[in-house]
């Protein structure tokens, strides 16, 4: 079956426009994958948000001087779709010969362009480097369960049979891996991320979400959907009281994306890892 993305930029070659474009943005619907999940746009079990992060946005100022800084874009998790990655690349490209006033008419131009795509209002922050330097790198909170000792050799597709827990013993835990890989459902490209799972409930054994989270290695689908599926079979095994997961993946071609899932409000954070 065609992939959503087939139509999409991605895995082509593109011309690089560098005059503003926002025709170049590819949206991709949310309801396939959410349909293969068994998921309606009314009946999603999550709250959340994806942020992507731009390291190649550029533009000019009114005197042709060039402006270079770092963007951030949250974009909801129920929004009608997603924009594809490459699209968007090639949209924000398309800025770096365009004439802005402010970095406030480049914001509202941005807010407009993407917002439209997306199908909801989406968030846009513009940084500069010094700003972005001073927030410094970060690390994900909790246990990191990757020294564990594991034995899999499966990775054609996620393995939800493989989580275990203990009903008995409740609990409130973080825990976090850096071994998530998965590969671009279009281009079979390696997707390389960090998993952070925080909940509430019975305890789940550590090196059964290890195994989990490998099981991964060869499964192909975007950013987005792989977090969606990582929280679902989670909310299946476990039955928490609360339960959030979190990705942070490597960037491509300037733009990392992070989805967020979470059964309860969230403050939105946006913490840059050593591998970002």
């Amino acid at each position: 079956m065609q992939h959503p993305a087939e139509l999409s930029p991605l895995g082509k070659s593109s011309a690089y426009v560098s005059s503003y474009a926002p025709q170049l943005l590819f949206p991709i619907s949310r309801e396939t994958k959410w349909h293969e999940l068994g998921l309606t746009a009314a009946t999603l079990p999550y709250r959340g948000v994806d942020i992507w992060n731009c390291y190649e946005l550029s533009w000019l100022l009114p005197s042709g001087k060039p402006v270079v800084a770092i963007g951030e874009f949250v974009i909801p998790a129920d929004s009608p779709n997603i924009i594809e990655s490459k699209s968007f690349k090639l949209y924000l490209n398309s800025l770096n010969q365009t004439v802005f006033a402010s970095h406030e008419a480049l914001g509202e131009t941005l807010v407009r362009d993407l917002s439209a795509v997306a199908g909801a209002p989406v968030r846009v922050r513009v940084s500069s480097i010094q700003e972005a330097t001073a927030q410094g790198l970060a690390e994900l909170p909790g246990l990191c369960i990757d020294d564990l000792d594991i034995a899999i050799s499966d990775y054609a597709a996620p393995r939800a049979e493989l989580l275990r827990c203990e009903p008995a013993r409740q609990v409130s835990a973080s825990l976090h891996s850096h071994l998530l890989k998965s590969n671009c459902p279009v281009t079979g490209q390696p997707d390389w991320g960090s998993v952070l799972v925080e909940y509430q409930g019975p305890f789940l054994r550590p090196e059964s979400l290890l195994a989990y989270l490998v099981s991964f290695r060869q499964h192909a689908d975007f950013h987005e959907q792989c977090v969606e599926r990582i929280y679902l079979d989670l909310l299946r095994v476990l039955r928490p009281q609360r339960l959030a997961v979190s990705a942070r993946y490597v960037r491509r071609g300037g733009l990392d994306i992070n989805p967020y899932r979470s059964s309860e409000p969230f403050i939105q954070v946006n913490p840059r890892l050593a591998r970002q």
